[in-house]
């Protein structure tokens, strides 16, 4: 990465353009400035009549939000996803002429993106626009953390480019970021079909017999709920709602195309800020209740219910055992806690660590993912009764999305409880343990309870 001290965006691309001509080559060129914005929200929702290659992130835990328009870079991958996707992004910033004189995560380049679930699983049509390693280096990033702003324009500067084009650029993102917005109507759901309710019950009755067989001791079914709205969707009203709603997750949405890929996931894969790791094992749940002492009362049966320590047990112990070779001072705790949301309980258990050097984390995701959480134990095993059984493209969904920045700080969350948007049509997947005392009747009523959060959003209450 070339680094340089000119204070000006001018300046910046002036020598990337140069620096194009001199080699007859494309140069990626970055510049960075603070900026004072109240509400990224509302640049996502201006952005849209200019590009459909909008991407949102946000952490209400951690108060910081990133908006990202337009395509500059993408970074694409089928085999070896992981290796590939991280030699191409080194590869990239090896030769960017970054400015960003800041110390902030978030600033610099950043690449924004996601991963499917399982490559070597069913494929369909539903993800069509969604590829199995798919990164975007943003045009603009605007990153928002508390009290402090940035803007990052990254562009690929052709040889025989004029400056005057990304000054106008410049120009045109700092006028949208002030621009005044009125946000549409939220839709209403016209009606809701069940995809295959029937064939996935029977499904989990055939993993609870593999269970007491002992080739496996979980298995993680998922299934799809598809949704017709009164309208088109309007993401940055859906964003905004699950904002509201869902105070501890993850907000995200990937817009490829014509579709968008958006939810609200309370499970972190992990997030590398400088040495630091932090990662969090979220596993075993119970529904919310209806009265305080019954809210209390279901959270202290799930924090002693054998099933769902035992299904916890198994993230712990993966997500130790998996950060290992490329941390120190790792720090877990030896009992969980039990994590409140709008619709539900999780046990939650914090896992912190120091990442050694030359470390990146791409290299931590491919360890993480899947998680048993999301997969199964023993994980081969897991993933090949699913491959063989189950009735879904889980394309995105329970795979690892999020961002990462030129210095190497980034967050990557499970993408559960979220939905497909393809214009006036949603599909919403969730996911449940299959432990050997299961019930099947009850793991589909527990899919019921977490597709809750998107779809009260959607039916705009």
């Amino acid at each position: 990465m070339i680094e340089v001290k000119e204070k000006s965006m001018e300046s910046v691309f002036s020598l990337a353009i140069q620096k194009a001509n001199k080699q007859n080559t494309v140069q990626i060129a970055s510049f960075t400035q603070e900026i004072r914005i109240k509400d990224l929200l509302k640049l996502f929702e201006a952005a849209k009549k200019f590009n459909k290659n909008r991407m949102f992130w946000t952490s209400t835990e951690a108060d910081y939000s990133i908006v990202g328009i337009g395509k500059t870079w993408e970074i694409t991958a089928q085999s070896s996803r992981f290796t590939v996707t991280k030699q191409k992004w080194e590869q990239l910033l090896a030769e960017a002429i970054v400015h960003d004189p800041y110390e902030a995560e978030g600033t610099g380049i950043v690449a924004l993106g996601g991963m499917s679930f399982d490559p070597d699983g069913q494929q369909t049509t539903l993800w069509k626009n969604f590829l199995s390693s798919q990164f975007i280096v943003p045009e603009f990033i605007v990153f928002k953390n508390k009290s402090k702003s940035y803007l990052t324009m990254t562009s690929a500067v052709q040889p025989n480019d004029q400056l005057d084009t990304f000054i106008s650029k410049w120009n045109q993102i700092v006028e949208l970021l002030d621009a005044p917005v009125q946000f549409p109507q939220a839709t209403t759901i016209r009606y809701k079909k069940e995809i295959g309710s029937e064939e996935w019950i029977e499904i989990v009755k055939k993993a609870i017999d593999e269970i007491k067989k002992q080739r496996v001791k979980k298995i993680v079914l998922a299934r799809e709920l598809r949704v017709k709205l009164n309208k088109q969707a309007e993401v940055a009203v859906v964003l905004k709602n699950l904002i509201n709603k869902q105070k501890n997750s993850f907000i995200f949405a990937f817009e490829q195309g014509e579709d968008c890929f958006l939810g609200a996931t309370p499970e972190r894969l992990v997030k590398i800020h400088g040495t630091s790791l932090f990662s969090t094992c979220l596993a075993g749940t119970a529904p919310r209740g209806r009265t305080k002492m019954e809210d209390n009362q279901i959270s202290e049966a799930l924090l002693h219910d054998e099933k769902n320590r035992e299904e916890h047990d198994y993230v712990v112990q993966m997500i130790k055992k998996s950060v290992e070779d490329y941390c120190t001072d790792i720090d877990i705790p030896t009992e969980p806690i039990v994590y409140q949301l709008k619709n539900l309980h999780h046990l939650y258990t914090p896992v912190h660590a120091k990442i050694k050097k030359e470390v990146s984390l791409f290299d931590i995701i491919e360890k993480l993912h899947p998680t048993p959480a999301l997969g199964g134990v023993p994980r081969e095993e897991s993933l090949a009764f699913i491959r063989e059984n189950e009735q879904l493209d889980r394309g995105w969904y329970g795979a690892p999305v999020g961002w990462i920045d030129s210095k190497g700080n980034g967050e990557f969350a499970v993408a559960i409880r979220s939905g497909l948007i393809q214009g006036d049509e949603v599909s919403l997947f969730a996911g449940c343990g299959v432990m050997k005392d299961s019930n099947p009747e009850a793991e589909y009523e527990e899919t019921k309870v977490k597709l809750l959060p998107m779809l009260t959003v959607l039916e705009g209450s």
